[in-house]
């Protein structure tokens, strides 16, 4: 039986580049690793996971879909389990930001031009995540925003294109959201954690001005993905965050899994 995928893996599955190999890392039960391989449009498909225990699971999850033949598990840290130019696509879902931007680090092969797609559904941290992208040289190909047990998320995927950007504070916040339907639920979530983090931020900065305007606000801004932009043209008014600190971690729950039931990593 073919397991069913919640909103964000079922966003993340139509965000995968169409035949072409593709790497599920972090596979934990493997539900996505089976819909991709059951689904017939990978040459590849790739489940892998640090830990023996969730790869015994989804063993268990491709032979219960009968698609066992159409997946390759393997045991391994982040990229490490991948070779250069094996895939096409890379699915990071379930981490935190700062996990996944250094699972990317260490794979030094991934920042190049014409390099894999990769898939992001950062468990918390997602300004963070969109910042770090931008300024390593990363485009959006999508930022949708999607709602599963009760939590908002963001389904991200973006190509290397070796033009970095410092962003200002609402683009890290809403980024690309704001152009789908859900995009205004997304932005009120993100917005009712401002004033916490406002209590971190010194009087008078430019962050404190733009924290402050956004709070201000009936409906928060949100900025379109930076490939909407004309080329070579900046988001109106932009206010960067040079000689400030970087914000604080807006307190967002971590999921350990990805079946959607919400358990809280423990500290």
């Amino acid at each position: 039986m073919l397991p069913v995928l919640d909103a964000r893996l079922a966003a993340a599955a139509e965000l995968v580049r169409p035949g072409q190999p593709v790497a599920d890392i972090g596979c934990d039960h493997g539900k996505l690793t089976a819909v991709l391989a059951a689904s017939g449009k990978y040459p590849k498909v790739i489940g892998a996971d640090l830990r023996p225990g969730p790869l015994a699971k989804a063993k268990q999850t491709l032979e219960h879909a009968d698609c066992q033949d159409r997946a390759e598990l393997r045991l391994g840290d982040g990229l490490s389990v991948l070779s250069k130019n094996e895939v096409g696509s890379i699915v990071l879902a379930g981490v935190s930001a700062q996990t996944t931007w250094e699972i990317l680090e260490k794979a030094p092969w991934v920042f190049r031009k014409g390099g894999p797609r990769i898939i992001m559904i950062p468990a918390t941290r997602h300004d963070a995540l969109r910042r770090w992208l931008w300024e390593h040289g990363f485009s959006f190909v999508a930022d949708r925003p999607v709602q599963a047990a009760g939590r908002w998320y963001a389904v991200m995927a973006a190509e290397y294109t070796g033009e970095t950007r410092e962003p200002a504070f609402a683009e890290c916040l809403f980024g690309g959201t704001g152009k789908w339907p859900e995009g205004a639920g997304y932005a009120a979530w993100q917005k009712a954690k401002l004033p916490r983090m406002r209590l971190g931020v010194p009087d008078g900065t430019p962050l404190a001005e733009e924290i402050d305007a956004i709070l201000k606000e009936n409906t928060p801004s949100q900025t379109a993905p930076q490939s909407a932009l004309p080329k070579g043209e900046p988001p109106a008014k932009p206010r960067t965050l040079h000689g400030l600190p970087r914000p604080l971690p807006l307190g967002e729950v971590d999921l350990r899994s990805k079946d959607g039931e919400g358990e809280d990593v423990k500290k």
